[in-house]
């Protein structure tokens, strides 16, 4: 058994360094959902999140690197709380977990985070905008008909995304949901955005206007950057791609399923084959873009750079693209970084995003994500653009900084692609820098079989 703890003392002793307090919650609540009684949604301040399922999907010797990786150690006096009270199903794994690591001090919070939630007084910690990343129970309400928290005030779409592969679509895809293809989004020249008047175009053709609520998801297998369309492979980036266009055109309501179809087959949600198609509309309700600022382009680009203390231009690829040791694609000839960038990792590939993701593929806790930024200098105060190879990646690390509530983010849209054709006027570094911070991965894709 775990000692237990009363929230009064906990919220005494929450800046105390020799204290590790672990959410063990669905990481949508952490995120700031509510889920059954709880008053609020999000989390205890500075407590991590370790949701109680990975202990049931995830491979031992992962589970204790993720434990290392957290901060989770015996020095500490660990602090465990689910939904409801004491030790029960939802915290006793971890407990029991922890206590065969021989960690001495363990505690329970009484009541959890219902009783948390009980005084208004108590802090709570949460995702800036939760609600545009939406999760598998509220999506399954939704299509049932019902109101879940935050549902869409009025018109919805749903869209399973993909980069030209509508074989993905046909072969089974969520109810109701509409096929998109990013092409259709982007020029097969540079794989920018198209022009005002082809998103308009595209938009309506869609069936969506600036007031519609779209709700994007991805389909993600393995794959690598040698295939003829490798970007096949990368359905949630693809997801996350469309929701920063459809944002910069002037979507006011654009969400995410976390973990995308992947998250909604492992619920054991139901899947159809039926074909949708979309209904056009005669006008989109604006004038495209509605927000220019959420993308920039070369000569911004250069502007960031000229900036640094005020400014990051931000790079969302590979350590070994990084250094010059590859491209990254098939498609891009020239290897190395734009010279003056921040790195920003991302994963093993240009198709693969495991250092902002978790084991079950859902987003990284964004506070994990947060703390990686601020060591290197990217910070919510300073203008920011992301950019990789065409903008996918750095269209994900964008959509994370949104809902975060960071007021001046963008991606650069040209990225590696258009700044390595020009190396005289666009200066390239290649080789190792003097001092880069090595992020702690939290995804190696080491889920057992469902």
């Amino acid at each position: 058994m775990a000692l237990p703890i009363s929230s009064t003392e906990l919220l005494a002793r929450l800046d105390k360094s020799d204290v590790k307090v672990v959410d063990v919650r669905p990481l949508a609540a952490y995120n700031g959902w509510r889920f059954g009684s709880s008053a609020r949604g999000g989390h205890i301040p500075g407590a991590v999140a370790f949701p109680s399922k990975w202990l049931h999907t995830v491979d031992e010797n992962e589970i204790n690197r993720l434990i290392h990786a957290k901060g989770i150690v015996p020095t500490s006096e660990i602090v465990v709380y689910g939904s409801g009270s004491g030790e029960n199903d939802e915290t006793s794994s971890l407990i029991n977990r922890l206590k065969n690591l021989n960690f001495p001090k363990l505690r329970v919070l009484e009541g959890g985070w219902t009783e948390w939630t009980k005084d208004a007084s108590n802090p709570v910690d949460k995702l800036t905008y939760h609600e545009q990343l939406v999760h598998v129970q509220w999506l399954a309400e939704l299509l049932q008909g019902k109101q879940p928290e935050a549902a869409p005030r009025g018109r919805y779409l749903l869209f399973h995304v993909n980069f030209g592969v509508p074989e993905e679509y046909q072969e089974n895809h969520i109810q109701t949901a509409i096929y998109l293809d990013t092409n259709r989004l982007e020029s097969s020249t540079d794989w920018n955005r198209r022009t005002p008047e082809e998103l308009d175009e595209a938009v309506r053709a869609l069936g969506i206007t600036r007031d519609t609520t779209v709700i994007l998801y991805g389909r993600d297998t393995e794959g690598d950057a040698k295939e003829k369309w490798p970007g096949r492979r990368a359905g949630q980036i693809a997801a996350c791609r469309t929701a920063m266009i459809l944002y910069y055109a002037g979507v006011n309501d654009v969400r995410l399923l976390d973990g995308g179809y992947d998250a909604w087959v492992q619920a054991g949600e139901p899947v159809e084959t039926i074909l949708r198609q979309a209904t056009p509309v005669a006008a989109f309700g604006g004038n495209i873009p509605v927000r220019p600022e959420v993308i920039v382009d070369i000569d911004e680009a250069k502007q960031i750079l000229a900036d640094p203390e005020g400014s990051a231009l931000v790079s969302v690829r590979t350590w070994k693209e990084h250094i010059g040791l590859v491209s990254g694609y098939n498609y891009i000839e020239p290897a190395g970084r734009i010279t003056g960038d921040v790195w920003g990792n991302c994963g093993s590939d240009a198709y693969h995003m495991q250092h902002y993701r978790n084991v079950d593929n859902t987003m990284r806790p964004y506070p994990e994500i947060a703390s990686n930024w601020e060591i290197t200098g990217i910070l919510p105060s300073k203008w920011v653009a992301f950019y990789c190879g065409t903008g996918w990646r750095a269209s994900e690390t964008w959509f994370y900084a949104f809902l975060m509530g960071w007021q001046r983010v963008a991606v650069y849209d040209g990225g590696w692609f258009e700044w390595s054709k020009d190396p005289i006027n666009n200066p390239i570094e290649v080789g190792e820098e003097a001092h880069v911070n090595e992020f702690e991965p939290i995804n190696r894709r080491s889920q057992k079989a469902y």
